[in-house]
């Protein structure tokens, strides 16, 4: 009789409840339209191009009605979004419990606003960290001299050799996040810090400088000129 474990799948969960204030969008910036789409169509078209992901869960804010307005994905959308970022992928992991998926199973969390991901990228995460005792996620490492400030003026320049830009998706299995969570509060701005605070050393897996996060108001020409050049 076969006792193997079956081999683990891979989930995605797209924190998607944030307001994004620092925008200057009217309303949440996920929802602005970005090379003619919504700009969360184009991260969930990337999740989408990759067949390895199960399923994908959308996190939305309690209230949010922007899925049941425009019913075109196939992604979960749950509306369990809390306070912070950690509150909000904590809800989503176990929305994932509710919809089949287990402890040792990879969940692979992405940033809504992260609207340049591509399924070359999702894939080359998944076959870095699939063997990996811990996960990781994808990073640029900095180019750009790093200044201490202090009251608007230079305090110091910090080496920037051995630093990285942390981006998503990042990839840790199920059961590990959430017990990296539930120890880490609310404070946490990204997964990988969560379970860092375990004492565990997460890989990084070089991605492009494109992999940006939509943040400011000029953030959105700069992704809408990259997404009309992959036409």
């Amino acid at each position: 009789m076969n006792t193997s474990a079956p081999a683990p799948r891979y989930f995605a969960l797209i924190p998607c409840a944030g307001l994004g204030s620092r925008a200057g969008t009217a309303g949440p910036k996920q929802y602005e339209r970005v090379a003619g789409q919504p700009l969360v169509w184009h991260t969930l078209s990337a999740f989408a191009g990759v067949k390895r992901i199960s399923r994908t869960v959308v996190v939305v804010a309690p209230g949010d009605g922007f899925f049941e307005r425009n019913p075109t994905t196939s992604a979960l959308v749950v509306p369990v979004g809390g306070p912070t970022r950690a509150a909000t992928v904590s809800n989503g992991l176990r929305e994932l419990r509710r919809a089949g998926a287990v402890d040792n199973d990879w969940v692979l969390v992405h940033d809504a606003a992260r609207c340049l991901i591509t399924p070359q990228l999702i894939d080359r995460l998944i076959d870095a960290c699939d063997g990996d005792e811990v996960g990781g996620l994808l990073a640029h490492p900095l180019a750009d001299t790093l200044k201490l400030g202090e009251g608007g003026r230079v305090a110091a320049t910090i080496n920037r050799g051995d630093k990285w830009q942390a981006q998503t998706p990042q990839m840790f299995r199920l059961g590990m996040l959430r017990q990296a969570l539930e120890g880490a509060g609310e404070g946490i701005t990204d997964e990988s810090s969560a379970i860092e605070a375990m004492g565990l050393r997460p890989l990084l897996v070089e991605a492009g400088g494109q992999n940006f996060k939509v943040t400011y108001p000029e953030d959105f020409a700069m992704a809408e000129a990259v997404l009309r050049g992959r036409r």
